[in-house]
């Protein structure tokens, strides 16, 4: 069963024109503005994502990107993401994240305000010929050469091992090659972030951070580095993007029953600090640690306590955002009111 829930997208902030938030209606999409930032949100069905197919997380991560990409079609080139799959219940919860995120939101968004980012994929333009290349390699030669001393054929385990090495030799390719391409783009880059590759083709799959002026620039180094390599490697440029890879807001939603056993747990009262906690951990740890107390510690309960350290720390966390209050209070009414942590990915 589904429940009807805001879907939030990113948040902006409010210097755009009327007209141009007037013209999110035209998106599916609507701003909920707290002081000088808007959340870009939806309303739709609730979605556990952790019972979610492939297939459809699929889905809903193209449907995210590319309701934020239209944004920043729209002009709204300062977005900050809001991480995939961010549901809440009401206005009121979007508010509250927006109110104990205020201030991180909007450092990041000043960070980004001149910036963009660009996703790079590149791949072999003739994979065949790479690997035919690399089976030419002296070493493998000579391996195979004595394979053939012994035996007039490989057999399955020799043929494994010369293609361990052919793998092994591809990747110090890949790797050199990459390394180049990254340095080379490296001079007009505020920053980069490497990605997993998909397949043994493709040599480096990155997000470079730059500044939206040097969009030529960029693509001029890349003009370069195909003439260097004449055509063996294939570039794909998608952008400019918001900065997924650099920034984005997660949202945490703490249980208000986890922190009530874990301040049973640690043996806090209702009113705390964190000096306080750390130091009532340090003790119960110290107790319980199978290593700092042979014979007498107990694993099970030590990770009860570490794990009930970590609940009360996030919450710690999650109220000062919404009092900056160094006192930590642990009453129900108190917990029922900072349980949204938000924090900035970078």
């Amino acid at each position: 069963m589904t429940t009807k829930g805001i879907y939030i997208y990113g948040v902006i902030p409010n210097f755009y024109s009327a007209e141009m938030f007037r013209s999110l209606s035209n998106s599916g999409v609507y701003a909920i503005p707290f002081q000088n930032i808007s959340a870009i949100v939806s309303d739709r069905d609730s979605t556990l994502l952790d019972y979610t197919d492939r297939e459809t997380l699929g889905h809903l991560l193209v449907h995210h990107q590319k309701t934020i990409e239209t944004l920043v079609g729209k002009g709204f080139n300062m977005i900050l993401p809001m991480r995939l799959g961010t549901i809440v219940n009401s206005k009121e919860e979007v508010f509250r994240i927006l109110s104990n995120g205020h201030e991180l939101i909007v450092d990041a968004l000043n960070k980004i305000q001149s910036l963009t980012e660009i996703d790079l994929a590149v791949t072999w333009a003739d994979f065949p010929d790479t690997l035919s290349e690399i089976s030419s390699h002296p070493e493998i030669l000579e391996m195979k050469d004595d394979i053939l001393k012994k035996s007039d054929t490989l057999s399955q385990i020799d043929q494994v091992k010369v293609g361990m090495l052919v793998q092994s030799k591809l990747k110090e390719k890949n790797l050199k090659v990459e390394l180049n391409i990254l340095d080379s783009l490296s001079a007009i880059s505020v920053d980069i972030k490497t990605h997993e590759v998909m397949n043994d083709q493709m040599i480096t799959n990155s997000a470079f951070l730059i500044d939206r002026n040097k969009k030529e620039n960029f693509e001029q180094v890349i003009d370069q580095l195909d003439e260097e390599y004449k055509g063996m490697l294939n570039f794909k440029l998608v952008g400019p993007l918001p900065c997924y890879s650099f920034y984005t807001i997660e949202m945490k939603e703490l249980n208000p029953e986890h922190i009530t056993q874990a301040k049973q747990e640690l043996g806090l009262g209702e009113v705390t600090y964190e000096s306080e906690i750390k130091k009532v951990y340090l003790e119960k740890a110290r107790l319980c640690h199978p290593d700092v107390n042979p014979g007498n510690g107990n694993e099970e309960i030590f990770t009860k306590i570490n794990k009930a350290y970590h609940t009360i720390i996030d919450y710690s966390a999650a109220a000062r955002q919404s009092s900056k209050d160094k006192t930590i209070y642990l009453t129900n009414e108190k917990v029922i009111k900072n349980l949204f942590l938000v924090k900035i990915k970078e």
